[in-house]
């Protein structure tokens, strides 16, 4: 069974900085895209950041210059370092991982930030 675990949520205040962790269980993503999607009640799950195989990244406008991604293929493993955070970032962040035609999801981490 294919599972992504996240980790690394919390509170923060304003300017601090939290990372992230993903780890894919049961299957490996080494050559499978991977993400960081975002959601805020109410709103429809947006996309934060992705990284390729080839170290294809790509960043939302409103996010870049303050998060960064990476993976770790020998852990099967993508983080999100969040700098600078900002109460707009409050939200539950989900990782994803595509699998051929199956896109899989972690269960969410609560990020909350507050001045």
């Amino acid at each position: 069974q294919v599972q992504l675990v996240e980790s690394g949520g919390g509170s923060a205040s304003v300017g601090a900085s939290l990372e992230l962790s993903c780890a894919a269980l049961g299957a490996t993503f080494a050559i499978h895209p991977m993400a960081w999607y975002r959601q805020t009640p109410g709103h429809q799950r947006e996309l934060v950041a992705s990284r390729t195989l080839g170290g294809v990244t790509d960043i939302a406008d409103f996010v870049k210059g303050r998060f960064t991604v990476s993976r770790d293929m020998g852990r099967n493993t993508i983080y999100l370092q969040m700098n600078n955070l900002k109460p707009d970032d409050t939200a539950v962040y989900y990782c994803q991982g595509i699998r051929g035609k199956t896109t899989y999801w972690g269960q969410g981490t609560q990020v909350t930030v507050s001045s």
